[in-house]
């Protein structure tokens, strides 16, 4: 700031003694912001005439200033009233204000922060006036958020990269109202990392119940939108879908959770064995290579009779546990747990939290979206720790399947 913008300031404040006196209804930043925009609407209408207030030029020009329009803006400062000027031709059509706009720039966007924190309309309303002493109504509520829709519809649609070397898959579930009554959905999602370490939700998708046919949908149409490889996919066990990834990307390898497989070969077990056997279990996800992890798989069986039920757990699903087991540690890092889709969903869940259901499904997309693209925009897509190296692992092990020629020299 220079000495003039500095000099400026201080006498403009030099009779404001309270944060009211600034910030208030009534306030020098209300204040300035009307006669901002007041001084631009006159320079614009000097611009459309093309001669200055009360120049003789204007005589028998044809056109003239013609008063003044009333209008109120809503603003981040509470309502604001403006002048607006008029020609006796009615051809002005301001730039800085359109005609037909009620808000400034940007109090759209404070509507939208609320509802994409699970706010309802009643909420916003209220939150609205007691903040900036701005009414609104539920319609003009509702036009800003259904604004959203066809931001959501061209971002669901928008192209994918045609690589993915990890994925992560999981659901949650919401209720939604539907023909007059509340249905459970789940809500998939996916997360993709990219070949320089940068992840992205690549989509959501709303359905009752789960199963192959529609896990083989979405995986259709991620490759309708340009994915056109996978190496591994990480799951927690949802039902069909190692069947579908494998249909749909048959080169992918499908790797279950490790976290979750420990958690419920835990789930019924005791207190007082819970240490040990986590500690068993150990050998098993923490062996060097596949023959030694299946015979601390068959220690851990014959040790632990007392669990029947957990040895075969492992045993059934070995097919998608194994894999973790041929990665090299930089690599087992990233893909030994869905935590870094289950901690995305955390924060997706505290915006819903306070939704006993959604009144339609379109609600539930918009808020959805709206979380989500908060969520980007707080930094979450920064690169995977560790990516570098084990990126230089993975074009190693997928060498043929790598499509990017970049070395993975950066310093995560």
């Amino acid at each position: 700031m220079n000495k003039r913008q500095t000099e400026l300031l201080d006498s403009l404040l030099k009779d404001c003694k309270t944060q009211e006196d600034v910030l208030g209804q009534n306030g020098l930043l209300k204040q300035l912001v009307k006669g901002v925009v007041e001084r631009a609407l006159e320079a614009e209408m000097t611009d459309h005439l093309g001669y200055d207030k009360n120049n003789p030029q204007g005589n028998n020009s044809g056109n003239s200033r013609n008063g003044h329009s009333k209008k109120k803006l809503q603003s981040d400062h509470g309502p604001i009233p403006l002048e607006v000027p008029r020609d006796r031709q009615g051809s002005f059509a301001p730039q800085i204000i359109p005609k037909g706009q009620r808000r400034l720039p940007g109090f759209d966007d404070k509507i939208l922060a609320l509802y994409a924190r699970g706010m309802s309309t009643r909420d916003i309303q209220a939150h609205l006036f007691e903040i900036y002493g701005t009414e609104v109504s539920p319609d003009l509520i509702s036009r800003v958020t259904d604004a959203v829709e066809e931001e959501l519809s061209e971002w669901r649609n928008r192209p994918l990269e045609e690589v993915y070397p990890i994925v992560f898959l999981d659901a949650l579930m919401i209720k939604v109202r539907e023909n007059s009554r509340v249905v459970k959905k789940a809500v998939y999602l996916i997360i993709g990392i990219n070949q320089e370490g940068v992840r992205d939700i690549l989509g959501f998708w709303l359905q009752t119940g789960e199963g192959a046919s529609y896990w083989m949908h979405i995986m259709t149409e991620l490759q309708n939108r340009g994915v056109e490889d996978i190496f591994i996919a990480c799951v927690d066990g949802l039902k069909g879908l190692p069947e579908a990834i494998e249909a749909v990307f048959p080169q992918t390898q499908v790797q279950l959770c490790i976290v979750h497989m420990i958690r419920n070969s835990t789930r019924y077990v005791s207190r007082k064995d819970r240490r040990q056997l986590c500690a068993d279990l150990k050998s098993v996800y923490e062996a060097p290579n596949e023959e030694r992890a299946l015979k601390a798989l068959d220690a851990f069986a014959k040790q632990w009779t007392k669990y029947p039920q957990i040895a075969p757990m492992w045993q059934r699903n070995w097919h998608h546990v194994s894999p973790f087991l041929e990665y090299p540690n930089p690599i087992r890092k990233i893909i030994y747990t869905t935590n870094a889709i289950e901690s995305f969903n955390r924060s997706i869940r505290k915006v819903i939290k306070n939704k006993a259901s959604f009144p339609t499904e379109m609600a539930a997309k918009k808020i959805l979206y709206l979380a989500i693209r908060n969520k980007k925009l707080s930094g979450w897509q920064n690169a995977v720790n560790g990516w570098s190296e084990a990126a230089n692992q993975l074009s190693i092990i997928f060498e043929n399947r790598f499509r990017n020629d970049k070395p993975f020299t950066q310093n995560i």
